[in-house]
């Protein structure tokens, strides 16, 4: 893994306090997970560079990202829906793929053109999925159009996504980037890696003959609304600019159990972004050189990104509309009387007097 400045390691400072309180938080889980079973699986639509696709999002339950055991990130508690003891068999992984093909045959009545696979870590670590386990999930999906896998930027190589790219699937990797400023990936998200890390691991990927996808976070704690607007609008422009990353995935923050975020949003030093917020970044950027979506995880709840819980439905799904249509002028077609005060946050909020409206 990509190792940040020793500075951070210092006792009691830095990701060293991040970990230490991620670990604490995270051990208060008691739920344990059947390794045959999957996650999560759903039937979706998503854009592409081809088009839009119907898709199938399968979320495989491993041993969790080994970022995650160490301490991990701020807002992410997939970890906890993750096997006990850190390794799960081949075996098990397999019969979690056939769970995913029954639930399309039952809910979509046909292959989907677009397979995308997370764990909640690295696909591409085999800590979490062993090279046996990939193989066999390539040839699985080898007739379909295109394959989505989900990794942190050090295990990106050529020839692990040559497992796929050799049958001929159009292949993505998405990357958990959550921001192009370094500094506040690793002091607001706990994440280790650099910018030139997924640079990097661009180029590696166009060796493969795969693509990039870049995920974003929409304000991490620690960032007041103004900033985290801020530092999307940054983040995607930057993406855009890197060779061979065709897709921005702009996601805000939802409040999970058993993270930071959590802890913070109960004690009220933290608001999801609001939905204005989502729907001003995809407008603002739309004419950048990728394609730029968001997924507003639990849209309209406390927990997730929201407004005034008038207008979350309509604009919610004017996000929706943009992520297929790509067309800002969905967004003229809603209003609400909230939007002045988000207005209101946009100019006033400061990094010490936050949330500033709940």
């Amino acid at each position: 893994m990509s190792k940040p400045s020793p500075e951070v390691y210092e006792r009691g400072r830095g990701m060293d306090a991040h970990n230490k309180v991620m670990r604490d938080i995270r051990s208060q889980k008691q739920k344990t997970y059947d390794p045959h079973e999957p996650t999560r699986v759903w039937i979706d639509e998503d854009n592409t560079p081809d088009g839009v696709y119907d898709s199938l999002t399968i979320i495989l339950n491993t041993g969790g990202c080994r970022w995650a055991r160490a301490g991990g990130c701020t807002m992410c508690g997939y970890v906890a829906e993750s096997v006990e003891g850190g390794t799960v068999a081949h075996e098990a992984l397999m019969d979690q793929i056939q769970v995913c093909l029954d639930h399309e045959e039952e809910n979509l009545g046909e292959e989907a053109g677009l397979i995308k696979i997370y764990t909640s870590g690295s696909f591409l670590d085999e800590r979490e999925v062993p090279a046996e386990t990939r193989a066999a999930i390539a040839e699985t999906f080898s007739d379909r159009d295109r394959m989505v896998v989900e990794s942190l930027p050090d295990f990106v190589t050529r020839e692990k996504l040559e497992d796929f790219t050799q049958h001929g699937l159009e292949t993505d990797v998405a990357v958990g980037l959550e921001t192009a400023t370094d500094r506040v990936r690793h002091d607001c998200v706990n994440k280790y890696f650099d910018f030139a890390d997924f640079e990097d691991a661009c180029e590696e990927a166009a060796a493969a003959g795969a693509g990039v996808k870049a995920y974003l976070l929409m304000k991490p704690p620690f960032l007041s609304e103004p900033e985290a607007l801020e530092d999307m609008k940054s983040s995607v422009r930057r993406c855009a600019a890197v060779d061979n990353c065709h897709t921005v995935s702009m996601n805000p923050t939802n409040v999970q159990r058993y993270t930071m975020v959590d802890e913070l949003h109960f004690n009220g030093g933290y608001r999801p972004p609001w939905l204005w917020s989502v729907a001003d970044v995809l407008r603002e950027t739309v004419d950048e050189d990728a394609i730029v979506v968001s997924d507003p995880v639990g849209g309209g709840q406390d927990r997730g990104a929201h407004n005034c819980g008038e207008c979350d439905e309509l604009v919610f799904k004017a996000i929706k509309d943009f992520n297929l249509r790509q067309d800002p002028s969905v967004f003229d077609q809603v209003s609400c009387e909230c939007e002045a005060t988000w207005e209101f946050v946009i100019e006033e909020e400061t990094s010490y007097s936050m949330p500033l409206v709940r």
